[in-house]
């Protein structure tokens, strides 16, 4: 009998670990991803700073890194496109309500927030001219 206690008692802590340890890997994964999609390069901050009309697209692509979507203008200029889109999440936890199913109380609300950047080129592959938008809902 004390056998089966004692192997209850590790299959229970087990599964609080991997309860509390699997939330932490998704929070990192998502973090990482966002990386991925330009990360903290790509801020309005970074536009107004960086990049100035007369630069090379390499500049561009050190200040900002890859574009999105690259097209052309009806003179077959090229035009850059950077999208970013963010989803910013608030959670304020009450507590464990059961620990074994491992559900919380308490309250979230998200937001989302885009940034949209077009980088327009001239013959000579510098900037010509560029504009960004950006909204938060």
């Amino acid at each position: 009998m004390k056998r089966f206690v004692s192997i209850g008692v590790i299959s229970l802590i087990s599964l609080v670990f991997s309860l509390l340890f699997s939330g932490c890997s998704a929070e990192y994964h998502s973090q990482q991803a966002q990386k991925g999609l330009q990360g903290d390069e790509l801020t309005v901050g970074t536009v107004q700073k960086e990049i100035k009309v007369g630069m090379s697209g390499a500049d561009v692509i050190t200040a900002m890194g890859s574009p999105n979507v690259i097209t052309t203008d009806e003179q077959r200029r090229e035009v850059w496109v950077y999208d970013k889109f963010a989803t910013d999440v608030a959670a304020s936890s009450g507590g464990w309500t059961l620990l074994l199913v491992g559900q919380q109380s308490g309250a979230a609300s998200a937001s989302q927030r885009t940034l949209t950047v077009v980088i327009k080129f001239d013959e000579e592959k510098k900037v010509r001219d560029f504009a960004y938008h950006t909204s938060r809902f």
